[in-house]
């Protein structure tokens, strides 16, 4: 015969020993990892002008331990899209702090349409807004595409 007593022992301690570790998992964790990007920060962005169209996606921002990317995305019908994205793009925070992309891997200059990841060093310590800004040639401002972190 089971004693209750025990059992109900045995399942608060079981609880306890769950909170614990959970307390333990939390505080270890770095918050920046939890801290991730809130749903508006990842939403797609898209902007139109002379005909080009660029659709901007973050990939990854708020991971203090990888870049942030972002996917982008030109697209036209009538001019050749040779940007130079590592040249022409800059991560801006909202203290003024200036970032230039790392790298980019996706399709060269030229043709109709254009796909991949602009990719940046994290900038430290985490802004709360962040801009990605993109000059286009011929185009007398930049496109500029901001988050609220």
């Amino acid at each position: 015969m089971l004693d209750t007593r025990v059992y109900k022992l045995s399942r608060r301690c079981l609880f306890a020993g769950g909170v614990a570790c959970a307390g333990l998992v939390l505080a270890t964790v770095p918050w920046g990892v939890m801290a991730q990007a809130s749903p508006d920060a990842i939403a797609t962005q898209s902007t139109s002008d002379q005909g080009v169209t660029v659709r901007v996606t973050p990939k990854s921002i708020g991971n203090p331990d990888s870049r942030w990317e972002f996917m982008v995305v030109l697209d036209t019908h009538s001019a050749d899209l040779s940007d130079d994205l590592t040249r022409s793009a800059t991560l801006v925070t909202d203290e003024g702090r200036t970032f230039r992309p790392v790298s980019w891997q996706g399709a060269p200059p030229g043709g109709h349409h254009r796909e991949g990841v602009l990719a940046f060093d994290v900038p430290a310590p985490r802004p709360g807004v962040i801009e990605l800004r993109i000059a286009r040639p011929g185009e007398s401002a930049p496109r500029i595409f901001r988050w609220q972190l």
